[in-house]
């Protein structure tokens, strides 16, 4: 895969582009969670990991199909630098949901290598496993050079070949004359996970399109774009070698609770963050601190001017799956992803069950 000169992907070469399509999931619902999987103020790194299972458990609990973890590196507030390792915890101690991470960033990764782990994950987990493929480094530039060991990467350049290359190690393989045509991404397994491209610019679900695979959008980062190159990837979808149909996803900020101040809470605690990241501070918001901040006249004034904040659906359950649902129709996608960073862990899982429940209803 090679992008055009204008900047377009365009179709593979190297790979087969095949891979198993997610199956009948009658019992579950069209709905999964990412979870950036917070440190919260003054808690350990064990316990941050084991409410990231806890939080699964509930997810898995409660009905939703799927459980995401992202990577993030260089971050005192999050302890999701190697989300393949907690995708192999979380499965291990849930027994139906589909575990995933969205996703493995692959300019800081070897192809090779993220095919061995995920066949590994498969091997242990078969049928549950998700690989979702990002091409931003997840942290700042620095630690994206350390990451890559000081290589300069060109990501626009470089991120279609590596994706071939992932896909030639899963599928069927080289070509004959390729180099790389005698190595086996060990183990052998008898599937393949399903791949989804992400992105938060056109380029994600541009490049799925062309390309005949699954995406999904962060409209949690940028919901102007969403709804349009989401319905532009249905159109535009060429099926790959396998014949596969679009499928899509959309992760949204969403909090349900008939409590206003936690609702407040929720969104000033998202707002902070933006603004902690964009000052360079990287650690755990302070509880106190975000409460003062929902309370002050600068928030509600803030709020008042951008509500409704279509980047966040918040409120009553009810209200939220309601607008849940109009954004799953206009945006045309075969599921959400729900994305729910609080301060609070049991406000979360009570706001996940709040809305698995009203979508039922």
């Amino acid at each position: 895969m090679t992008p055009s000169p204008t900047g377009e992907p365009t179709p593979a070469r190297t790979a087969t582009g095949a891979a198993t399509r997610p199956g009948p999931e009658d019992a579950t619902l069209p709905l999964g969670v990412l979870d950036f999987v917070g440190i919260e103020h003054g808690e350990s790194a064990h316990a941050a990991l084991e409410g990231a299972i806890g939080v699964a458990q509930a997810v898995e609990a409660a009905g939703l199909r799927r459980y995401w973890v992202s990577e993030h590196h260089n971050m005192q507030s999050l302890a999701c630098s190697a989300p393949e390792i907690l995708v192999a915890a979380v499965a291990a101690r849930t027994t139906t949901l589909r575990v995933g991470a969205a996703g493995i960033m692959l300019p800081n990764h070897a192809p090779f290598k993220v095919a061995e782990t995920f066949r590994t994950l498969l091997g242990l987990y078969p049928g549950r496993v998700d690989l979702g493929l990002g091409r931003a480094p997840g942290t700042d530039p620095l630690t994206a050079h350390v990451l890559r060991r000081g290589l300069q990467v060109d990501v626009g350049a470089d991120f279609p070949g590596q994706v071939a290359e992932l896909l030639a190690f899963l599928g069927d393989g080289f070509p004959e004359d390729h180099p790389y045509r005698r190595l086996v991404a060990a183990p052998v397994v008898d599937e393949q996970p399903p791949v989804f491209v992400l992105g938060s610019s056109p380029y994600g679900p541009q490049f799925a399109a062309v390309n005949g695979l699954r995406t999904v959008f962060a409209h949690h980062m940028s919901p102007e774009l969403a709804i349009g190159v989401l319905r532009d990837y249905r159109r535009d979808f060429r099926p790959g070698p396998d014949g596969a149909a679009p499928w899509s996803a959309m992760s949204v900020l969403t909090f349900a609770s008939d409590d206003a101040d936690a609702v407040l809470e929720f969104e000033a605690g998202w707002s902070l963050t933006m603004q902690n990241l964009a000052r360079g501070i990287r650690e755990p918001l302070r509880p106190e601190d975000v409460r003062e901040y929902a309370a002050s006249s600068a928030f509600r004034a803030r709020r008042q001017v951008e509500e409704p904040d279509q980047r966040m659906v918040t409120g009553p359950a009810a209200d939220v799956v309601a607008r849940l649902r109009d954004l799953q129709q206009r945006a045309q996608v075969d599921e959400l992803v729900l994305v729910t960073p609080s301060i609070d862990r049991a406000r979360r899982v009570a706001s996940l069950e709040a809305v698995a429940e009203a979508w039922r209803a």
